[in-house]
């Protein structure tokens, strides 16, 4: 009974057969992989993406997709740069985040209210949102913060790097939301079941308009943490987080037609993809040959979740 329960839950969660054969091949290929210091720094790593991708997953969840996130994360970090380098780190940081909650809002309310498909609309909003950064930043780096602000991307409290310390901050908040409140629960309703939805009095636009302004907010997170970390604003950043994003969501055993999907899931997604590109570099594979990898990884996901 226990083993059949065991199995169940590994259906739950696919993504975790696929991290435990990861760490056990890469473990036998190179020993300077399974070291708590090399672990630390992929969950480092993987700290900014898997919060964008915490945002994807809900809005996933709800039969949408968001290809905005990459640019938002890009133009946050820009505007929060801009104002940090001159002193005001909490201004920056408020700024920063109602600018990815206000990209979402757009999003959402042209999803829900002009009922486009949100792949359209969100693809149009990355381009927009892409060219705002270069336009307000000139193409030129922006660089010079407070060690205060800098603590956010590179300190640490007792040994834990600050990153990781929010990534499981967010994982926590966003497993109590999608599991325990309405919020989470009508994200479920309306991919699984749009029309039921909206006849069982759920007020889908509003849900919807708000799981784009989450994205949006936690790109704008993911953004200060980078900024944080690297001490500069690019105007090229963000670029392919989307689908970075999107393939942590899919990894996890989410629905890409919506209403399937974890944030748990999304976790052990995004730590494949961080331990792929960790391995991957220890063992000095080819940048050329990387991202095929991780698109036969994505492939092969799709396709266990399409059997299941």
């Amino acid at each position: 009974m226990g083993f059949k329960q065991a199995l169940r839950k590994l259906k739950d969660y696919p993504a975790i057969v696929g991290l435990i054969g990861l760490v056990i091949l890469f473990s036998i290929l190179s020993d300077r992989f399974f070291t708590v210091s090399n672990f630390i720094n992929v969950l480092r790593q993987v700290s900014m993406q898997a919060i964008i991708a915490f945002g994807m997953t809900i809005v996933i969840i709800s039969g949408g997709i968001d290809l905005s996130v990459g640019s938002v994360f890009a133009l946050s970090a820009a505007i929060l740069a801009s104002i940090v380098s001159k002193g005001s780190i909490a201004l920056g940081i408020i700024v920063a985040l109602a600018t990815g909650a206000g990209f979402g809002l757009v999003n959402g309310f042209i999803i829900a209210k002009a009922k486009l498909q949100p792949f359209i609309v969100t693809l149009a909003t990355m381009a927009i949102a892409r060219s705002l950064t270069l336009a307000y930043t000139e193409g030129m780096p922006i660089t010079g913060f407070p060690d205060a602000f800098r603590f956010i991307g590179s300190g640490d409290i007792v040994g834990i790097p600050v990153p990781i310390l929010i990534m499981f901050g967010f994982l926590a908040l966003m497993f109590y939301i999608t599991t325990y409140t309405k919020f989470g629960l009508y994200a479920y309703s309306i991919g699984g079941n749009e029309t039921a939805a909206r006849l069982s009095g759920v007020k889908v636009d509003a849900y919807k308009i708000s799981f784009y302004m989450l994205s949006g907010l936690l790109s704008a997170v993911s953004a200060i943490i980078l900024t944080s970390r690297l001490n500069s604003a690019q105007p090229t950043f963000g670029v392919g987080y989307e689908l970075d994003a999107i393939a942590a969501v899919v990894l996890g055993g989410a629905s890409l037609s919506g209403g399937k999907g974890s944030v748990i899931g999304t976790f052990f997604g995004a730590l494949i993809m961080g331990i792929l590109n960790n391995g991957m570099n220890i063992l000095n594979v080819s940048p050329f040959y990387q991202d095929a990898v991780k698109g036969i990884v994505i492939l092969t996901a799709v396709l266990v979740e399409r059997e299941g």
